[in-house]
């Protein structure tokens, strides 16, 4: 995430802002970053996934979203644009703005945002009682690190870099294929 102008607003201000914007800010406890665009590896790994969960999750109670939904991490006063979300809560279907109670968030990675996605942004997400997968998906290599909560080990790690590897969401019933997920993406490979 790259630091364009960094303001302090409450939650009101900052929704209210955030309504009528050209360009997405994350919120994270009283301060706000303009979001810059992404690489073409960014979107096309993004879009791909977020098409594989959609297929997956057809005839099901649960949606999947893209980039521009908001998540609330309402324990960390945070506003966050995750590149891929799935949420299963029939009350999120209401809420048009934002979602409270993702099941599943997928970043995928860049230079400039990596340290944030690994670190201060994980442990708010890890605050949302109803995530149970976190994924990173690198934009430079095939390599997806999977996060899955589990009730007697918390979070635990998996780690997939072979185009042929089946990632497992349990939570959701559904394996997706690291080579779809990276299907016609041009790495970014150091930029």
């Amino acid at each position: 995430m790259a630091l364009a102008e960094q303001l302090t607003l409450s939650v009101e201000e900052y929704l209210q802002g955030e309504s009528s914007a050209t360009v997405k800010h994350e919120y994270f406890d009283g301060e706000v970053w303009a979001m810059v665009g992404a690489s073409d590896a960014h979107v096309s790994i993004a879009g791909n996934l977020f098409f594989l969960l959609k297929q997956a999750l057809k005839g099901t109670p649960c949606r999947a979203y893209i980039s521009d939904m908001k998540v609330n991490v309402t324990k960390a006063n945070a506003f966050f644009y995750p590149d891929v979300l799935v949420s299963c809560e029939r009350r999120e279907k209401d809420n048009r703005l934002y979602k409270q109670h993702p099941l599943f968030i997928a970043e995928v990675l860049s230079p400039s945002t990596e340290a944030f996605d690994r670190g201060a942004k994980f442990a708010a997400y890890r605050q949302l009682d109803s995530l149970q997968h976190y994924w990173l998906i690198d934009s430079q290599t095939q390599s997806i690190d999977c996060f899955e909560r589990t009730a007697d080990q918390g979070w635990l790690l998996h780690g997939f870099n072979q185009a042929s590897d089946r990632l497992p969401l349990r939570a959701l019933d559904i394996n997706l294929d690291l080579g779809a997920i990276y299907e016609d993406v041009l790495l970014d490979f150091g930029q």
